[in-house]
């Protein structure tokens, strides 16, 4: 049975256990309740579990050294769900210490497995919405990595902070506008959509990337603009006749 068929009480004592099982595998120093979480075939029995790894973390100083030693083991396992969830625990940690865990990104971000990739995109996005400075710094490194994948990772992995700040990171987003990879250069349209239509993001965005010199790509991100203003109407601070007449002013 499934996390979701459960009744909501029984989830409750789940998570419960989960969250006591595994502080017991941290302070005995073990694994046997990590392993057998992190590698759970559903997700949010993994999600309860690095979850509780944040938590422990931060209420519980004294066991900081055990629960980073414990990650590192699991984050070099074969099982890619338990390297995941390592990195999702990871990323729990980096939302309030970004140097403690900087190494699970820089292994993550080149791991064989599709999910594991995944996880450090994700994690990017919540350490970038609650810790951006530090994040944002080591994307830079990548940014211009040989690997098309890297940079399209890395590019995703900032947008959750541009929703809310774009202009930390149009100036990274501004270096790939000449990337001659269709994927980035996809991923770098949606990010730009993706920053523009929450309340004040619209100007930052805009005033920006009318001084790219890229004026096809930005052709395709002002399309990206109004469109998302459509698809995230019932989000997006201005409706999609006034992003498009906002847009129109701007070359008169």
């Amino acid at each position: 049975m499934s996390f979701y068929d459960l009744e909501k009480t029984e989830r409750n004592k789940l998570v419960k256990q989960i969250n006591t099982d595994i502080e017991t595998d941290i302070r005995t120093n073990l694994r046997s309740h990590l392993l057998h979480y992190f590698s759970d075939e559903d997700t949010y029995i993994r999600k309860t579990a690095y979850l509780a790894i944040g938590k422990i973390y931060q209420a519980s100083p004294e066991l900081r050294h055990l629960v980073i030693g414990i990650l590192n083991i699991l984050a070099a396992d074969s099982n890619p769900k338990i390297r995941q969830t390592s990195v999702n625990a990871a990323g729990e940690i980096g939302k309030w210490d970004f140097t403690v865990v900087k190494n699970f990104f820089d292994t993550g971000l080149f791991d064989e497995h599709h999910s594991v990739r995944n996880a450090v995109i994700g994690s990017m996005k919540k350490m970038g919405e609650k810790n951006a400075a530090p994040v944002i710094e080591w994307s830079k490194q990548y940014l211009h990595h040989p690997d098309k994948e890297i940079r399209r990772e890395i590019c995703h992995g900032i947008e959750l902070r541009g929703r809310t700040h774009p202009q930390d990171i149009l100036p990274l987003l501004r270096q790939l506008q000449f990337d001659k990879t269709k994927r980035v250069q996809w991923t770098l349209v949606h990010v730009i959509g993706q920053i523009a239509y929450k309340k004040g993001c619209l100007e930052k965005v805009m005033a920006d990337i009318t001084t790219w010199k890229n004026k096809d790509l930005v052709a395709d991100a002002i399309e990206e603009i109004i469109d998302v203003h459509y698809r995230y109407r019932n989000f997006s601070f201005y409706t999609q006749d006034e992003a498009r007449k906002y847009i129109k002013s701007l070359k008169a």
